[in-house]
């Protein structure tokens, strides 16, 4: 069972590191739609450094739920027209 949450918990690190790099703000940055999406980038960027520190602490558990909740700020970023995103592979659910 350890096992595997270390893998998952790797994957979604991987996961959002990963789509952070690929994401871009949609709208011009100082609308109020360019905003909200740089509001989204921090919070998911935030996420990503909350989970390391959780991962180094040997907290698998937050650091999963912390690698998640920041892939969902993305992911529904891309959803709503914030964020350019690849529209194919693994990365964005839309």
């Amino acid at each position: 069972m350890a096992a595997d949450l270390q893998e998952k918990t790797d994957r979604y690190h991987d996961l959002l590191a990963e789509a952070l790099d690929e994401v871009t703000v949609a709208p011009p940055e100082d609308t109020p739609m360019g905003e909200a999406a740089l509001d989204c980038l921090e919070m998911a960027a935030s996420y990503l450094d909350d989970g390391e520190h959780f991962r180094e602490e040997d907290d698998l558990v937050n650091a999963l739920a912390a690698f998640s909740y920041g892939h969902a700020w993305l992911d529904a970023g891309a959803r709503v027209g914030l964020f350019d995103v690849p529209r194919e592979g693994h990365l964005f659910t839309i």
